[in-house]
This record gives structure tokens, sequence and C-alpha cells, in this order.
């Protein structure tokens, strides 16, 4: 069960900018905004420009000291550290200041927490926290004793950050063992939908540009959507007709972010596994958002890793009823705002347009009146059959 507290706690934020260190205001930004989904009162951010990391505590004594009398003077409750800390750093930072202290990883792995659902999505966080904990296990007497709820605590619960390392490593094998199952249901899932021949089209981008929005506004649905980070985690696939009964699949995927924990990054993979497989990739953007080229970057990084850059793309840039100085980076696409009643059609039409362009070399285009009455044995390419359903459903002839 999931932990929480009626005392909305006070933190500060803490980050240090390398000298090689890209995109740092963007990185704090987006880390003021993670605390608040978590649930936090964000009351101050501070940050040190440093050559490099402090072995000990990742900041320099004088900052440290500054920190301190903050911390004492403002009744804060957690320090939110923007880098990953070692456990030494975090005891460390924890004996000096005399608070909790967390760090951008395991903020993420607590919103991840707070929003899984299904039974698999659990699962995932599960082990994405116990593999975050299982090296922190030494020398982390202060952070095990921790019966509180609040952000950074929530998760496995106290009894099992209480247990030893080799009890950590069964319940990793174990829940590996209960998602390798999932992950077959999932596969035979997936099979059926491809032997089905439908057309299949997955939403991705960045966490909060809007997926659920479009999702909603494609199947005229009410999948949970909200203005903050990841609204979505657990992967959803439903059906909807374009145009003249042409069936296609939807499928809804948790967002991308930048320096995403590499334990989320393993235990998700099955889900994004969902749009692996698709046939179109509508990639949503926040066009109102002034770091959407960067986010854009961090999208495509992702989908390099995943070996999907060669998947047909379409960006959709969203809320342009609120974007100011905007200047499109990704081609094709297409500028919608979600709100707008005009939407649904003009995003349905263009995606038709985009199927139209992605598949027109597996077409055979045959006047109307002589279609056979079985086209798919006009040739022998695999890809047309899977195409004849599309090309009934999106053009005046076949």
């Amino acid at each position: 069960m999931i932990e929480t507290s009626e005392h909305q706690e006070r933190v500060i934020l803490l980050g240090v900018e390398l000298p090689d260190t890209e995109n740092f205001e963007m990185s704090m930004e987006e880390l003021a905004s993670l605390a608040k989904t978590a649930g936090a009162e964000v009351i101050s951010s501070y940050r040190q420009k440093r050559e490099k990391y402090d072995s000990k505590s990742l900041i320099g004594s004088g900052k440290l000291a500054e920190i301190k009398a903050i911390v004492d003077a403002d009744e804060i409750d957690t320090v939110i550290v923007n880098d990953r800390l070692t456990p030494r750093q975090n005891v460390n930072l924890e004996s000096e200041l005399g608070v909790k202290v967390i760090d951008r990883m395991q903020l993420i792995l607590d919103i991840f927490a707070m929003r899984a659902r299904s039974h698999e999505g659990k699962l995932q966080v599960h082990l994405a926290q116990l593999k975050y904990m299982l090296p922190r296990l030494v020398g982390q007497g202060v952070m095990l004793s921790r019966q509180a709820g609040g952000i950074g605590s929530r998760g496995p619960g106290e009894s099992q950050l209480e247990l030893n390392r080799r009890s950590i490593r069964n319940q990793i094998a174990d829940i590996e063992r209960q998602l390798k199952v999932v992950e077959k249901n999932r596969e035979t899932g997936r099979e059926k939908r491809t032997e089905s021949q439908v057309f299949k089209i997955g939403l991705i981008g960045y966490t909060n540009a809007g997926k659920s929005t479009i999702m909603n506004v494609l199947t005229n649905d009410k999948q949970y959507e909200a203005d903050e980070l990841f609204a979505t985690l657990d992967a959803t696939t439903k059906q909807i007709y374009l145009q003249n009964q042409f069936q296609v699949t939807l499928t809804d995927t948790v967002g991308f972010i930048q320096n995403l924990p590499t334990e989320l990054v393993a235990a998700f993979k099955s889900t994004l596994e969902e749009s692996r497989h698709v046939d179109l990739l509508l990639h949503v953007i926040d066009a109102s958002d002034p770091n959407h080229a960067e986010h854009e970057k961090v999208v495509l990084n992702l989908l390099k890793e995943l070996d999907m850059l060669d998947i047909p793309r379409l960006a959709v840039y969203n809320k342009m009823d609120v974007a100011e100085h905007f200047a499109a980076t990704a081609f094709p696409n297409v500028r919608i705002s979600a709100r707008d009643k005009e939407a649904r059609s003009l995003l349905r039409r263009l995606i038709i347009n985009e199927i139209r362009d992605t598949n027109v070399d597996n077409l055979m285009i045959i006047p109307a009146g002589q279609v056979p009455p079985n086209p798919t044995s006009l040739i022998q390419n695999d890809n047309f059959k899977a195409m004849v359903e599309t090309v009934r459903g999106l053009y005046d002839y076949v």
C-alpha cells in the first residue's frame, strides 16, 4: 500500500552545474515540477557551479553550511538533489543537514509508485525501487529506519527497506519471473493484433505533452489526463475507426523524461515494447513549452536506444492555443489544440494522409469496378496483404 502524509512536506531543491552540464535550468525547473507532482511544497531552489562533484557531499562545505542554515530557519523537511547521489553522499548529506535527503532518481521512482495502477505497472515500479535500493543497503542506517510517509518513502514499504541484500535479490528474481509471465501474455496479445493485420498507431512524447488528451480526442473516451508529470504509466490500447470503417489500434504509453533512471528504462522495457511494433508513431509535443525542442531531442535519443527510429513518425504539436514564439522543428507535423472542437477531425484526416504517404510503396492501384474477389492474390508481397483493408478504407479505388 502507498503511504501518504497529510502534512505537505516543505522541500528545497539543490543542483550542481558542471562545465559539461546540458540544459541545467530546464532540468531544475523540471525538478520543481516533479516535486510538486509528488505533493511537496517547494520553498526555494539552490544551485552551485563546480568543476566536479565533491565525493563526500556532492557540494562544497561553504554551500553545505548555507543549506544547513536555510533548512533550520525555514523548517525544511526534505532536500531534493537534482543529481544522482552515491550511498556515501546520501548518508553524509543527511548527517550534516539533519533532514531527509533524496535525489532526482528516487523522486521519479516515488512518483511512479504513486501512479502505477495495473498489476504489471506495480511490479515494474517495485522492481526498479528494489534495484535502486540494493547498493544503498550498506551504511544506510538512517535511510533504512524511515517509517514516516511522504515523498521518497513510498513504494515497497518499511519492511522491504529493512531486508538484507539476499532477501532483496530474491525479491528481484521473483518479480522478474512474474514479469516474464506478464510479458509472455502481452506478446501473445501483440501477435494476435499483428496477425489480424490491423494498422497500429503508438502515442509517444515527453511527459505532460498531452498524449492522454490526444488519446481521448481520437477515441471519444475518457482516459485519465492532468496537467502533471507522469499522469499515465500503464500502456493502454484502444480500437478506433478513422474513415469508411477503417479500423486501427491506438496505444498510449508512459511519458519520456531526461535522465530517466536506468532502473526504470529496464523495468518498463516491456511496456515500451507496445510502441516498438506499431506502424506509425504519433510524437506528441507540447508547443507551449519553451523547452519543447530539447524535449524532442530526449524522445528521439530514447527512440534510438530502443531501436525505433525507423518507424514512421508524425509530430503532433499540441497546445497551440497557448504557444508563443513557436517554431516547428520536427517534420512531418500537424499543429493543433486538443481542446479545439475541430481537433478530432483534423487529426484523423492528417493521420489518414500520413498512412497513405507511408504505405504508398506497398499499394497496387486498380480502377474502381475492376477489383477481383480476392485482391490479396494479386501480388505475393507480404506487406500488401496487411494493406488491403487500408486501401479499401482510405481510397475511393483499390
